[in-house]
């Protein structure tokens, strides 16, 4: 009786969905490097792998590319008997997300590097050997334009929360199946950033995005249904945004064709940190900025010039020493700001001023003065926001 019953019982299985140009593209991408790796050997050459340097020192920045757009300067890494092991290892990987484009499967970073204990000698030894060499492949075929996610290596962390006048178009896992999330609809809460979005799709008839740096801010302007009155969509970046995040955020901008306001801290990391990598990417990231920076984006604040238009003097904060160097570091060294004159006055009068200012510092007029005077006052300057 009981075997009949287990007979009986049906187990459900998981839809494949089609796969996408880009699945087929990564599994030709990992093919023809694997080939090329083979093809050596078979000659008796020395097989080697060309990736890009990622760092500062390689990277440009041009208005009308609108990123930090990696250099020409490569690194080699050829097959020795020093570096059998890492050869092997990385090969293995690419083998690995070939598996799971064709299986509609993913990992993370720590999943994948314990399947590598299956590997024998080619195991990793620890976590950030494993983190390293999927950080060299997914810099080899971001040349070929691949992300990390493409090859199915999915972050830990997933992105931050969305709310207001958007419909996510995500599928049904089992199924393949569409399914609407209306972002008006989550209550007291909001709709939570997946670690993956590329398969995503939206609607929407609002005028902006505003990205809010902090969960504090965000749970505000969402409670007061900011977003209903001034017809926006609002995600929360939670400090410097995820990959998600800023992907989500550069697909949605780019499908919808709106414009994206940044609405963070007064302060040298608010700016050079959480602004620039959402806008224009970062160095030592160069190879993913054409994925995941936003272009259009611009500053909305909090700007130096707030603390003073808004009498926040006395609810500033002095810069620490770590903030003074990085703000020279910005004006020094980074060709974002090096490029734009308005950024270089900004990032000089608030080392002039020697203080910093919170979001939350708007407070000071009343818990709902950011809502009731500040950001509609700033709206109706978008032309004069800092780029």
């Amino acid at each position: 009786m009981a075997a009949s019953k287990k007979a009986s019982k049906k187990t459900t299985k998981k839809k494949r969905p089609e796969q996408s140009k880009m699945d087929a593209k990564t599994i030709q991408s990992i093919d023809s490097t694997a080939k090329m790796v083979h093809g050596k050997i078979i000659k008796l050459d020395k097989p080697e792998l060309k990736l890009p340097q990622r760092s500062l020192a390689n990277v440009s920045y041009d208005r009308r590319v609108g990123h930090f757009k990696l250099g020409r300067i490569r690194k080699a890494r050829a097959l020795t008997v020093n570096t059998v092991k890492s050869f092997a290892q990385t090969l293995k990987l690419m083998a690995f997300s070939k598996e799971m484009v064709q299986e509609d499967d993913f990992a993370t970073k720590r999943e994948a590097y314990y399947v590598s204990k299956n590997w024998g000698d080619a195991k990793f030894r620890e976590q950030p050997e494993s983190d390293a060499v999927m950080d060299d492949i997914e810099a080899l075929f971001s040349l070929e334009g691949l992300s990390r996610e493409h090859l199915r290596f999915y972050p830990e962390e997933h992105g931050g929360a969305v709310a207001g006048e958007l419909t996510v178009i995500d599928r049904d896992e089992e199924t393949g199946k569409p399914i609407e999330i209306d972002c008006t609809g989550f209550g007291s809460g909001a709709y939570s950033i997946p670690h993956s979005v590329e398969h995503l799709k939206f609607k929407t008839g609002a005028k902006f995005i505003l990205a809010i740096e902090t969960g504090g801010m965000f749970q505000r302007l969402n409670k007061h249904r900011f977003w209903r009155d001034s017809k926006c969509i609002l995600v929360e970046t939670m400090g410097v945004p995820t990959r998600a995040t800023r992907r989500f955020i550069r697909m949605l901008s780019d499908s919808v064709k709106i414009p994206v306001y940044a609405f963070v801290d007064c302060d040298p990391y608010g700016i050079s940190n959480i602004y620039r990598t959402l806008k224009v990417g970062s160095g030592n990231a160069a190879h993913l900025n054409q994925f995941f920076c936003v272009p259009k984006a611009s500053f909305l604040g909090v700007t130096p010039q707030d603390i003073i238009d808004f009498k926040l003097q006395d609810a500033t904060h002095p810069l620490a020493d770590v903030d003074i160097k990085r703000a020279k570091d910005a004006l020094k060294n980074d060709p974002f700001f090096k490029a734009h004159v308005r950024w270089q006055k900004a990032i000089q009068q608030l080392l002039k001023m020697g203080v910093r200012a919170e979001q939350q510092a708007l407070a000071k007029w009343g818990l709902n003065f950011v809502i009731e005077e500040y950001l509609p006052r700033k709206l109706k300057q978008t032309g004069k926001f800092l780029p």
